[in-house]
């Protein structure tokens, strides 16, 4: 997630040392201890068995005491797990052909419960292209939003009615969504920070907006100007406008990990800005790692806490790459039962609170994990490489995406083979 009004500066940060950033984002650092570590004991005796593929008949209890949320799942999944396939046809046929297929998979008992399905929710063409520097022309972002839709995602987040003042990149929300209005194959949600840009964005012909909260106090003063149960004000008036005129509302919790400000970010305090969200009738709660200092070990706890007052169905997951874990934190989570995941084609994002934060995961990545784990997305892998490509030109960068720069090798090498 990034900012929606004035961005705060990485200058205005308090110094933090690289030893003392280890030590306030590492997973060791929230570890409870005690009673409290049940469940990663428990994570850890469930590692303890056999080294064979095989199940034996107490598997599906054990699983159950392990992974609690597996339960309320396996109907919905009806899923073992995945076991990658090993021959080189299989691989051959990974990387040259079929990129858009998910593979026959056997399933085992260790990713046990995954879903069958996943909605990615592409945030490229606002959380990704709203820190570049460069004005990207409005035409370009309209090719980009109907390739992306062309790729089959369902669900392409197209802009942000924010003050131009704070964010001149999308200064242009309005022609944007003019030209992708009538858009018909996919959701096309706004992010709208306060009233005034709902009603801009309402005006413009959106037919789904989002909100943004932040589940940390000083984050939320730094970059919306108000505190969290102020901004939390502020949108339940932006909900109960928006659900008279029918029009659905996903809720956003930014630092839901870690802050830049304040560090290691509570799991109830994430949990309590999530609730009030949903209470108040967004649909669909995204808990964002703002500044990508997650790992299993942060997210799992802090997932945990917000699945006992939203249901999981209704939660999702947006992850920075910062630190190279945001599909380990997505593959945790699809464990856990979450089956929406957020990204960004070629990676495209960043945030400006976190120094060297290398952006959002890039939905490659994210696509070509969950077909090779067997999951359903309704993505066409090589027509997103194709879209990412596009905005990567324009932009005159290399994809950050390491799915979409490694097949692109491969099929250099392969067309010179040929040749």
């Amino acid at each position: 997630m990034s900012s929606l009004e004035e961005p705060l500066g990485f200058d205005k940060l308090p110094s933090m040392s690289t030893i003392d950033r280890i030590q306030r984002f590492s997973s060791g650092a929230c570890r409870p201890r005690g009673d409290d570590m049940s469940m990663g004991v428990c994570w850890i005796e469930g590692s303890r068995c056999s080294t064979s593929n095989s199940c034996s008949d107490d598997f599906e209890d054990r699983v159950e005491e392990v992974f609690p949320w597996g339960r309320k799942n396996r109907d919905r999944c009806q899923a073992d797990s995945f076991l990658w396939r090993n021959s080189n046809q299989s691989r051959n046929h990974m990387a040259y052909g079929n990129l858009d297929k998910c593979p026959s998979v056997t399933r085992n008992k260790v990713l046990y419960g995954l879903p069958n399905h996943v909605k990615i929710v592409e945030v490229g063409p606002r959380d990704g292209l709203q820190n570049e520097k460069n004005l990207v022309p409005t035409h370009i972002k309209v090719e980009l939003i109907h390739r992306l839709v062309s790729a089959g995602l369902s669900v392409v987040e197209a802009t942000s009615f924010v003050s131009p003042k704070w964010v001149p990149q999308l200064s242009d929300a309005k022609d944007v969504m003019n030209e992708v209005r009538h858009v018909d194959r996919a959701r096309l949600p706004v992010l709208t920070p306060n009233l005034k840009g709902f009603e801009a964005a309402v005006a413009a012909g959106a037919k789904e907006v989002a909100v943004f909260a932040s589940a940390s106090e000083s984050f939320s003063k730094s970059n919306i100007n108000c505190g969290i149960d102020d901004s939390l004000a502020r949108y339940r008036a932006v909900v109960s406008i928006a659900r008279k005129l029918s029009i659905p509302v996903r809720g956003y919790v930014s630092c839901a990990v870690g802050c830049p400000v304040e560090g290691l970010i509570s799991p109830s305090q994430v949990a309590y800005v999530a609730k009030e969200l949903y209470n108040m009738g967004c649909f669909e709660i995204s808990l964002a790692d703002t500044i990508g200092v997650g790992t299993p070990g942060t997210v799992i706890p802090m997932l945990e806490a917000v699945m006992a007052v939203v249901p999981a169905e209704s939660i999702a997951v947006h992850f920075h790459d910062t630190y190279g874990q945001s599909l380990p934190n997505i593959l945790a989570s699809l464990q856990m039962g979450i089956s929406t995941v957020d990204s960004s084609i070629a990676g495209l994002g960043g945030c400006p609170y976190a120094k060297g934060a290398s952006g959002n995961v890039a939905t490659e990545d994210v696509v070509y994990m969950l077909h090779g784990l067997g999951i359903n997305t309704n993505v066409d892998l090589g027509k997103l490489i194709s879209a990412g490509d596009f905005i990567c030109n324009h932009l005159g960068r290399v994809s950050g995406s390491k799915t979409a720069v490694a097949l692109g090798r491969a099929t250099a090498h392969a067309s010179r083979i040929q040749n």
